[in-house]
């Protein structure tokens, strides 16, 4: 299983679960494809921020 900390296991066109800012305290996933990667570190202890091909943002829970 692909570690969704660390950047380079997320590349565009991937399936993932993201936690959208909103859903943080009840961590609900909300499931789709990465368009881009907006952060820009090799890693971050929270998961790696994405924007999803529905616009919506959110770090990597799951890599699908």
């Amino acid at each position: 299983m692909l570690d969704p900390k660390i950047r380079k296991n997320i590349i565009s066109g991937k399936n993932v679960a993201i936690v959208l800012k909103q859903d943080q305290s009840s961590n609900i996933l909300t499931y789709g494809i990465v368009r881009d990667i907006l952060t820009s570190s090799a890693t971050h202890p929270h998961g790696i921020k994405v924007r999803l091909m529905s616009r919506e943002v959110g770090r990597v829970k799951e890599i699908l």
